[in-house]
């Protein structure tokens, strides 16, 4: 249904609003003004500091400082956006307007929702309280990751636990990514021999496009990494190093299995904000619902979203909200024209996967697993140019053309099922 918008007092009006300013808001604030410099946008978002999180596993590998993650938030938002710092309480879709915990009501003509998801640390008993120290470690966390080094470089023997938990997770191939990594510099530093390393994994995949699978699969044997399908992480004991799963049976039973540790690497469970949960924006997951091709709220017509809140099927990468940015750009300003939305989202995601320091399973694909890569060589086969790309190039396509809402589109071709 189409929104309309009362008169109402004590209210900031803006033509665009956009509840998020990670990847996502930065980028489509950026296009926006770009294409219409005149257009009057706010970007809503407490944060004062920007994260580059595909980063991350470099940092956790010692391949790259955090420092250089790291941007001040108000350095990035487009010269002619007005940012409010601040957290929003709710939604009012049907009046035009966002509430912020201040009690503050902005009004729009168009909402563009994406503030990404959150990390569910809690539902992991114990792991707030000992996660950066007693080996437990994530790079999902800004304050540990650093320590996921830490804990690399000291190990010369012993066990290593990484886990993943259910679907969906932002960047679904970082918890094996650092696998592989850090098998790799225990091989390097002669002691993989003398290192026990589990994957234990909530799911029953390696993987979710099949067509990489053979690849990772290499990867696991080749460093003697045993595999533990259906093993959910529900409890971390850091003082007596020990981790417990939920298992998962052939015949659907439950029961729990305790694990000693070294190192603990944890994936935390993700959803979506408490505040998209709560709100009449959200599906029956909680996640925005939003129409997957033209990412317009599919009851809501002045609402459209993106990244990594989006109840869409794609991954949830930074790759694919620089596919989705000039979707949601080119029909936010359909829908402001009274023209019809004609641009859509094929579901393009990519995920550089680091088998080794120096080499990179770079898997593209589009809605439904389907294989799209963007370069023309065997993307299933460990490669040195992909390396080359996640190491070099896609950080300062981030920062220098993404955030700046530059066209950075690279083209991708689906292949067929031969």
């Amino acid at each position: 249904m189409v929104s309309t918008q009362p008169d109402i007092p004590d209210t900031d009006r803006f033509t665009v609003v956009i509840v998020g300013g990670g990847a996502a808001g930065i980028t489509v604030a950026s296009q926006l003004k770009r294409k219409r410099p005149n257009l009057s946008i706010a970007i809503i978002d407490p944060a004062t500091t920007h994260a580059y999180q595909p980063g991350w596993t470099l940092v956790g590998a010692g391949v790259m400082k955090l420092k250089d993650t790291l941007r001040q938030e108000g350095g990035l938002i487009p010269k002619g956006v007005r940012w409010l710092r601040a957290a929003v309480a709710s939604f009012t879709p049907e009046e035009n307007t966002v509430t912020l915990a201040d009690g503050r009501r902005i009004a729009y003509r168009r909402l563009i929702v994406c503030p990404g998801l959150q990390l569910d640390w809690s539902k992991i008993a114990g792991l707030e309280e000992t996660l950066g120290r007693n080996g437990v470690c994530s790079n999902y966390s800004r304050e540990s990751v650093e320590y996921t080094w830490s804990c690399i470089q000291s190990l010369s023997g012993g066990t290593a636990l990484f886990t993943q938990p259910g679907m969906p997770i932002k960047c679904a191939g970082a918890p094996q990514k650092i696998v592989y990594l850090a098998s790799d510099h225990w091989r390097k530093s002669g002691v993989l021999s003398r290192m026990k390393v589990e994957f234990c994994l909530a799911g029953d995949a390696l993987f979710g496009v099949k067509y990489f699978v053979p690849s990772l699969q290499d990867a696991i044997d080749y460093y003697g990494v045993d595999l533990h399908y259906k093993h959910n992480l529900v409890a971390v004991d850091g003082p007596n190093r020990t981790a417990t799963f939920a298992v998962t049976g052939p015949d659907g039973s439950s029961t729990t299995v305790t694990r000693s540790f070294d190192m603990l690497h944890v994936t935390p469970p993700q959803s979506a904000p408490d505040f998209i949960k709560a709100s009449p924006l959200a599906n029956g997951g909680g996640w925005l619902d939003v129409d997957p091709a033209t990412l317009r709220h599919v009851r809501f017509d002045t609402v459209f979203g993106l990244g990594d809140v989006a109840g869409t099927s794609n991954a949830k990468t930074a790759a694919a909200v620089r596919a989705q940015a000039p979707v949601v750009v080119a029909n936010v300003l359909a829908s402001l024209d009274g023209r019809p939305l004609d641009k859509t989202y094929d579901g393009y995601g990519a995920c550089p996967l680091t088998v080794s320091y120096g080499r990179v399973v770079l898997a593209e694909f589009l809605y439904g697993g389907v294989p799209a890569p963007s370069f023309h060589y065997d993307q299933r086969k460990p490669s040195r140019f992909a390396w080359f790309l996640k190491t070099q190039v896609f950080p300062r396509l981030y920062w220098n053309m993404m955030l700046p809402g530059r066209d950075v589109t690279v083209p991708h071709k689906p292949l067929d099922a031969g």
